[in-house]
């Protein structure tokens, strides 16, 4: 019988702040006969909330409280209760993730997701939830072609490319539409980020704070942030402007993209070609939706509709995040929920290799000592990958290995977190318990792939016990 689970996405962006409640069912699709299979089977947006501006103190102070008394207020006005929540995220993205107080922001909203919840705002995460949200993976599934979501916020520009349904790659710019604030009223300009100033200064435009908008010089501007997409997406030779602008690392050239699709606020302004007022928002979001949709590259690439564009990400947040562990599990019951838990992995490679014991106990102890111990807080989780059919013998070699890889923990009486590719978690669990004398609390789950550098939450257990819901979270994605 089907099991219906309440999960909320809360999106506190540059320009604007959103919820969803999203319904999620999950079923054991296997037979009476075999091991149960339980798998989130549909997911359906019950509420959206209005959207709301950011509210701000200062240009680098989130208002905390005026936030939590807008989501206190849509919780309210979509008839839910903090305690039907069973799962959700609170993302803080774009430029707000950059305030001096948007760790006190998580920390306020993080009450309203029940046990479980997200708190991250890493533009790799932002990128995947926005192309998940506006359906990037499904259109490069059905069309077995790759496709790339540029979603352009108020601070950001977050890329992510999928193949067949999967991300193979992200990217995130210094592009967005309110990098600069203009009085709507009077075009005054209020505010120029540090980034787009310097970038007015190497292209000497005449654009400054508080005075007046020059139409004709931002339109240059919005241009050439244009043309840093188009570089970025490879449509057009990439020089300094892409390098520029990009925050940490640009997107691949070993693959070509064969659709792109727009999200985030900007995006209404590429696709609904209706005259806008300029500064209607208070930014330059219009000015640069305008430039991206008459720019030269656009035309030598084929644009798609995107299923979202202002709410894709907080759809992403509330439908996306979450996925459900296998049913051969184990667990003990007084460590959930954990959230933020680093992964290190080993690959076991299939049936034909030889189970290196020596060689993977030195790699687990090596990857754990990555992480600062120092902290008797800090958890790691170890990830165990690969194609091996497991043997008992396999099971009991492999218990050893974590056992002893592990000990670094285990000292420390920490909990150990196991993820186990294959369905073998519940009776590598119980052979870890037998042998492990400190009597360490375990959770060992399976039927998930991670990797190092993910990090990971784990929920309270659901459809009585059998499985645990988790949240993979990809901070780095690599080459």
């Amino acid at each position: 019988m089907a099991e219906k689970i309440l999960s909320v996405g809360i999106d506190v962006g540059t320009t604007t702040t959103q919820l969803i409640f999203s319904e999620l069912l999950i079923e054991n699709t296997a037979s009476d006969f075999s091991v149960p299979c339980i798998k989130i089977i549909d997911k359906k947006i019950i509420y959206r909330s209005e959207i709301y501006f950011t509210p701000l103190i200062t240009p680098t102070k989130i208002d905390v409280q005026k936030i939590k008394e807008l989501i206190e207020h849509e919780y309210q006005k979509g008839k839910i209760a903090k305690s039907d929540i069973s799962t959700g995220a609170v993302i803080i993205t774009g430029e707000t993730a950059r305030k001096e107080n948007s760790e006190s922001v998580l920390n306020s909203l993080s009450d309203f997701a029940g046990d479980f919840v997200v708190a991250t705002a890493g533009p790799e995460l932002e990128s995947i939830l926005a192309g998940r949200g506006a359906g990037a993976d499904i259109e490069s599934k059905s069309r077995h072609e790759v496709v790339a979501n540029v979603d352009i916020g108020g601070g950001t520009t977050n890329i992510s490319v999928f193949k067949n349904g999967e991300v193979i790659d992200t990217c995130c710019l210094d592009i967005g539409g309110r990098l600069i604030k203009v009085d709507k009223t009077t075009h005054r300009i209020t505010y120029i980020s540090k980034k787009i100033q310097k970038l007015i200064e190497i292209n000497s435009l005449n654009i400054h704070e508080n005075s007046l908008i020059n139409n004709s010089e931002l339109m240059k501007l919005t241009k050439i942030l244009s043309s840093g997409i188009g570089e970025v997406l490879n449509v057009s030779k990439r020089t300094e402007l892409s390098k520029y602008l990009v925050t940490d690392k640009t997107l691949r050239e070993d693959y070509k993209i064969d659709h792109v699709m727009f999200s985030g606020g900007v995006a209404d302004c590429i696709y609904k070609q209706e005259s806008k007022e300029a500064f209607e928002f208070g930014d330059i979001g219009v000015s640069l939706g305008k430039s991206i949709s008459d720019s030269f590259w656009i035309e030598n690439i084929n644009v798609i509709d995107s299923i979202e564009t202002i709410r894709a990400t907080v759809i992403g947040a509330g439908n996306h995040t979450t996925t459900i562990s296998g049913s051969t599990i184990l667990y003990s019951t007084d460590v959930f929920p954990l959230k933020n838990i680093p992964v290190v992995s080993i690959d076991v490679g299939d049936e034909d290799d030889e189970l290196r014991q020596n060689k993977l106990i030195e790699a687990i102890e090596t990857k754990i000592k990555w992480f600062e111990l120092s902290d008797e807080q800090q958890l790691v989780a170890l990830s165990i990958n690969g194609n091996r059919k497991f043997s008992f013998k396999n099971i009991e070699e492999l218990a050893d290995v974590v056992l002893k890889g592990m000990n670094l923990l285990l000292v420390k009486d920490r909990p150990i977190i196991i993820i186990v590719e294959k369905d073998v978690g519940k009776i590598l669990g119980l052979m870890i318990q037998k042998i492990n004398v400190k009597n360490n609390p375990l959770i060992c789950i399976d039927s998930i792939r991670v990797r190092d550098g993910d990090y990971i939450d784990i929920g309270t257990p659901l459809s009585g016990g059998k499985v645990v819901p988790v949240v993979v979270k990809t901070l780095a994605l690599g080459y």
